[in-house]
């Protein structure tokens, strides 16, 4: 990066359009057109590569080691062509406090596969979502998800080329649903290469917002906000912050109950929120609300952050199959950034 850019716009590859709907190679392609300087690669995007590797063995199971490292080489070529810096893999799902300790020992196995795709993809970091199965299959207990986090990070530390993991809180995570419980966890893990992604949606949409609420809020919504955004700044060391995600969300009306469309039995309300209705910063014609601008100046002038600015996206327009999507949905995703460089004076000396 350029010692006068200061921020640069990345995307997630899932905002241009579900892997399984959309060409992985088309979208890439539309967010480098648009002016994306980044892209987040979900595991995702590289079982889809699987499918159109020439095959070679069964491919009704789950892809093999070799299949995941040749689909890696495949999605370094093309983000390589488009100019495309890869900035992550995610997201290391269900990972931390399980009850089923084999299955932890599972995860780390594959974990062990995910570093050698991120050495393929050159990227250094693993992005970790707070786990939110339901709670009888977590322990609960900080000690172990502590532990949990200190044995991926020590693992990454070993490798030739360190990997770092941005953990990140989910406004839905079982335990962790704030960024106060992720900062927390990251103070307690205490490794260099152990941080966090700070998103916007998940600040906002736990402590602001709330989609079951008549009013789209929580009680006392612009204290409570106020009060976290306070204590992030003081007590956040942005050297901590790997990545940062800068993403809006639908309002919705009537409140997301459970006779609502988007209602799944068993799934929160903001995780189905967060699936089905999501939007770019300033897409207000689309009932964007959150206050995602207030958040993200509490990280980029408040903490004074640099770096990438992902405009992370999950929304049903996704799944459309209209062959404009990846296109529409990159040129909604620079707009917004163009907006928000101004808003902020980002790259200005």
């Amino acid at each position: 990066m350029a010692s006068t850019i200061k921020y640069q716009p990345a995307i997630a590859s899932m905002s241009l359009g579900r892997a399984w709907v959309h060409d992985f190679e088309k979208k890439l392609k539309a967010a480098s057109t648009s002016g994306f300087k980044g892209i987040e690669i979900f595991y995702e995007d590289l079982e889809y590569l699987v499918k159109d590797l020439p095959p070679s063995t069964d491919q009704s199971g789950p892809p093999t080691r070799s299949q995941l490292m040749a689909a890696a080489t495949k999605a370094r070529r093309i983000c390589d062509g488009n100019s495309l810096t890869i900035i992550g893999l995610q997201p290391f799902l269900f990972y931390e406090g399980l009850k089923d300790r084999q299955q932890h020992d599972r995860l780390i196995e594959k974990l062990h596969v995910w570093f050698d795709i991120v050495d393929i993809l050159g990227t250094d970091i693993i992005q970790i979502p707070s786990n939110f199965l339901p709670k009888d299959q977590l322990t609960g207990d900080m000690a172990t998800i502590v532990a949990d986090m200190v044995e991926v990070a020590d693992l990454g530390s070993k490798r030739t080329r360190p990997i770092r993991f941005a953990y990140e809180n989910l406004c839905w995570g079982t335990s962790v649903d704030t960024w106060e419980a992720a900062w927390d966890i990251v103070q307690k893990v205490d490794r260099p290469n152990f941080g966090m992604c700070l998103d916007t949606f998940n600040i906002a949409g736990r402590v602001w917002a709330d989609p079951a609420s008549p009013t789209g809020m929580v009680e006392a919504a612009e204290a409570a906000l106020t009060a976290s955004l306070d204590r992030l700044v003081k007590t956040i060391d942005v050297n901590k912050v790997f990545y940062i995600q800068v993403v809006d969300a639908e309002r919705i009306d009537p409140p997301l109950d459970d006779k609502h469309p988007y209602h799944v039995d068993g799934q929160p309300s903001r995780m189905s929120w967060s699936r089905n209705a999501r939007c770019f910063i300033y897409e207000t014609e689309r009932n964007a609300y959150l206050p995602v601008e207030r958040v993200a100046r509490a990280i980029i002038e408040g903490l004074g952050y640099q770096g990438y600015v992902s405009m992370e996206l999950f929304s049903r327009t996704l799944s459309e199959s209209e062959q404009s999507i990846p296109e529409s949905h990159a040129q909604r995703g620079i707009e917004a950034w163009k907006k928000f460089e101004q808003a902020l004076n980002l790259n200005q000396d």
